[in-house]
């Protein structure tokens, strides 16, 4: 059954070893943020850095797997229809608004919404890691300086995941205008158990 997650907010839910998680961009040019934690000791978290480094790339596609910080193997893509995701920059937060945005007002944010919904598995605010920011269009030019575009992503392209480990994951449609093109659309998720 195909879940939604309405415009900037989130959820959380958990994804058994073996079973496959599809997110769904339905609209396109729309990020989901994702963090993964072992559902058995949420101490273990999903890492950008060993994901980097054991992977070799910072593009990381159908074929790679995402590592933990404790250097084991978390979810393997499967299939991603777009090819673009990002595991650089971290989720948008009140602060990001302020200081990126220079937008003092209340703003949802991706950090909001990942500590908010998982807050029922006893992980909080000081636990989210950099997300893998699925579908974001980061950029960098040859002295390395990001730049962030609005996604490729076209109605419906998906990335499928297969779970390594028992996972706790929150995943959230992203609430920072220039991750997706200026505005705010829906994402969609499918657990699909063999």
């Amino acid at each position: 059954m195909i879940e939604e997650i309405a415009p900037q907010t989130g959820a959380a839910f958990t994804l058994k070893k073996g079973e496959r998680l599809r997110v769904i961009d339905p609209q396109g040019m729309q990020v989901s943020d994702m963090v993964l934690f072992n559902e058995h000791d949420i101490r273990e978290k999903i890492s950008s850095g060993k994901t980097l480094d054991f992977e070799e790339s910072i593009l990381i596609s159908t074929g790679n797997h995402l590592w933990s910080n404790r250097s084991r193997k978390m979810v393997k893509i499967l299939e991603d229809t777009n090819g673009r995701n990002d595991f650089l920059l971290a989720p948008c937060s009140p602060e990001t608004f302020q200081i990126m945005y220079d937008n003092p007002e209340y703003h949802p944010s991706c950090f909001e919404n990942l500590y908010t919904n998982l807050k029922p598995f006893n992980i909080f605010p000081d636990d989210i890691p950099t997300a893998f920011n699925i579908f974001m269009n980061v950029q960098f030019d040859s002295n390395g300086k990001l730049s962030v575009l609005p996604p490729m992503s076209q109605p419906n392209d998906f990335v499928l995941f297969e779970a390594q480990m028992d996972l706790i994951v929150g995943l959230t449609a992203c609430s920072a205008e220039d991750s997706n093109g200026g505005t705010f659309k829906p994402i969609q998720y499918e657990i699909i158990i063999n």
